[in-house]
């Protein structure tokens, strides 16, 4: 394993970011050519007001997923180089790759967790998604039940509605940190951010708040739509 003094002289990433996932943009030399797979930071802005969710919090919360976007790409960036250096069979190259899927997945998350967030319509049970919900867990209530004790379960990370999409069956999943457990072949539904970033500003320790505040802020037309 790398030590973390020599990871951040590879990778160019500062400490702050490493730690956090927190910077800000890196300045990345990208020629017009490159400038198409350069990842952005989306703006959210549009959250700020959202019942139950603080502007501290949601502004701590957006320059947290910038860092992720920029390391991304600072990542992808270097992982690039050394392959055209001819470097892929060094440790660093190695521990670059692992952290790839960090950083990147990271992003993602982030940017599904916002953009199912902001609605303020109830669930249509006897729409697309609700109809899913009956068919796989019995009852759109019995579904939401399950959601919220993933989310309650004790340590970081994410809880997420997935579809199977080689039979459209919908699980709940955990997610640990942001890279680990994702189900293979799966499709992302609904996204709920369970790291303390996500509520302790406003909640503190009372995660179950925070999910109460999360089910009146989803909005399920964005879920509906990445039904398969």
């Amino acid at each position: 394993m790398l030590s973390r003094r020599r990871f951040l002289q590879v990778t160019g990433l500062s400490g702050a970011a490493v730690m956090l996932g927190c910077a800000a943009p890196a300045r990345l030399t990208i020629t017009k050519e490159d400038r198409e797979m350069t990842y952005s930071a989306k703006d959210y802005a549009k959250l700020i007001g959202m019942a139950g969710f603080s502007e501290t919090l949601l502004k701590n919360h957006f320059t947290l997923y910038q860092g992720y976007v920029t390391n991304t790409n600072k990542v992808l960036e270097t992982l690039d180089q050394m392959l055209k250096d001819g470097k892929t069979a060094t440790p660093e190259f190695a521990e670059l790759k692992r952290r790839l899927g960090w950083e990147f997945n990271g992003m993602r998350l982030h940017e599904l967790y916002f953009e199912n967030l902001g609605g303020t319509a109830p669930l249509d049970t006897g729409g697309t998604l609700g109809r899913k919900m009956v068919e796989s867990f019995g009852s759109a209530e019995a579904w939401e039940r399950d959601f919220r004790a993933v989310g309650a379960m004790r340590g970081i990370g994410w809880a997420v509605l997935y579809q199977d999409a080689s039979n459209g069956r919908l699980i709940n999943f955990w997610v640990n940190e942001h890279d680990v457990a994702h189900p293979a072949g799966c499709n992302p539904i609904l996204i709920m951010d369970v790291f303390e970033h996500a509520f302790m500003l406003d909640y503190g320790l009372k995660r179950a708040d925070y999910i109460e505040a999360f089910f009146r802020n989803v909005s399920w037309k964005a879920a509906e739509a990445r039904l398969k």
